[in-house]
């Protein structure tokens, strides 16, 4: 696809390297008299303000948990559902090619470590089935059955074990076959997985260690990438880079095009910089952590990286500055009314850098001949209470083979079900 590039000059600026909003007062000043830029994306233009424009805040409501008879809200003609509940957080999903639902069960902190199997086997969207498939592992996210394997990416490493389709607990012995870095101050820990079309090789979403390589690139080492390998774990390359923390990747219906949906950087501001979900180029840079929207340049960075910088390439879809855009999934069923069919749902888990609460919900965005064809909307809310609780936080969204969508709400500890009336 296409990139749009930036309409107007990108701003630069010097400034610290800090990213914990340490800059000067003269250095912010000097920021926000550069004034707001322009950025043409595929779906609009976005006005960026310049950094600092506003002050970074912290802001982190009470995940207070669902009340007796509330739930999400969908649009009209849909239904929602509770799918399963009293799970520890679980963050997200993967059903596999036979039906079987294996829901990641992990946290940044006080983590269940642990893969649960769900299976409906009667079809009414309540499933009958539950049994910890796998456990003692190290906050996993990312699973995959792949021929006679299943796999799972800890936050430390890829592991590979043996599977037998129908199976309701995993007594194989699994094997490391891929290392990957681990911790960082900002412990974007995640770590997604998926295969392409033939199953010849997968691929590895990683986030950075840190906001905006405030502790040097040292720390970020096969970090802030999406990784290419072969199924036995060789073969690794680096696919696209300077993705902050990219979680959410599918596939673009009726094409081999990659889309991920990407956690972007914080403390410059309420409304930079919006995350985004984009197609991904084979050897594509995004701007982490030199600049975001393509040439647009972090004054924290003091001008490095410019060679980069130059080739950065701008994102397709701005979903919103600091919404936490983790979940992506391709509507590929046929069950929703038409204008969502070929779309993306995002699942956006949340702020804690801005002044007002932004994301806590499910969006849509329309797509029509594999690109997107409007503007982002509404699809699942009611997590907000107020501006200080909130009742869940939806990550990873799943579309299932019945054509309802599974929402996590690793908050909530639930899975919510929306289907067509």
């Amino acid at each position: 696809m296409n990139k749009i590039h930036t309409l107007l000059a990108s701003i630069a600026i010097a400034g610290s390297l800090s990213g914990c909003g340490g800059n000067t007062k003269e250095e912010k000043e000097e920021a926000r008299a550069a004034g707001p830029d322009s950025v043409a994306t595929v779906t609009d233009s976005l006005i960026l303000p310049a950094p600092f424009e506003t002050e970074s805040v912290t802001n982190r409501p009470d995940e207070a948990g669902w009340p007796e008879g509330k739930m999400p809200v969908a649009p009209e003609g849909f239904v929602v559902t509770k799918f399963a509940d009293k799970l520890k957080n679980p963050r997200w999903t993967y059903i596999a090619p036979n039906g079987d639902i294996f829901v990641a069960e992990s946290a940044t902190k006080n983590s269940a470590d642990r893969i649960t199997l769900l299976r409906d086997v009667n079809k009414d969207g309540i499933p009958e089935l539950r049994e910890i498939y796998l456990e003692k592992l190290k906050q996993p996210l990312g699973m995959l059955v792949l021929k006679n394997h299943f796999y799972v990416a800890n936050t430390d490493g890829l592991y590979r074990y043996p599977y037998k389709e129908g199976e309701t607990k995993l007594t194989g012995k699994g094997e490391k076959i891929l290392e990957l870095p681990a911790g960082g101050y900002n412990n974007h820990w995640t770590r997604n997985l998926l295969a392409n079309a033939d199953g010849s090789k997968i691929y590895i979403s990683v986030g950075s260690a840190s906001n905006v390589a405030e502790h040097g690139m040292d720390t970020e080492k096969r970090r802030a990438n999406i990784l290419e390998i072969n199924p036995d774990g060789s073969g690794e390359r680096i696919y696209a880079s300077g993705l902050r923390n990219p979680v959410g990747m599918d596939w673009a219906p009726r094409t081999n095009i990659l889309w991920t949906a990407v956690n972007e950087r914080d403390k410059l501001g309420d409304e930079l910089v919006p995350d985004y979900i984009t197609s991904v180029k084979d050897g594509g840079f995004y701007g982490w952590p030199y600049s975001y929207f393509g040439k647009n340049k972090d004054p924290r960075m003091k001008g490095e990286g410019s060679d980069l910088v130059a080739k950065a390439i701008v994102p397709d879809v701005a979903v919103g500055s600091h919404t936490a855009s983790l979940g992506l999934a391709f509507y590929n069923q046929d069950k929703f009314p038409a204008k969502y069919r070929n779309g993306v749902f995002i699942g956006q888990h949340g702020s804690w850098n801005k002044s007002t609460l932004s994301g806590y919900k499910v969006t849509f965005v329309p797509f029509k001949n594999g690109k997107p064809s409007g503007k982002m909307e509404d699809f699942l809310t009611g997590f907000v209470e107020s501006e200080k609780k909130v009742y869940g936080r939806p990550v990873g969204v799943t579309v299932m083979k019945d054509g309802s969508l599974l929402v996590n709400d690793d908050s909530g500890n639930t899975i919510w079900r929306v289907a067509a009336k």
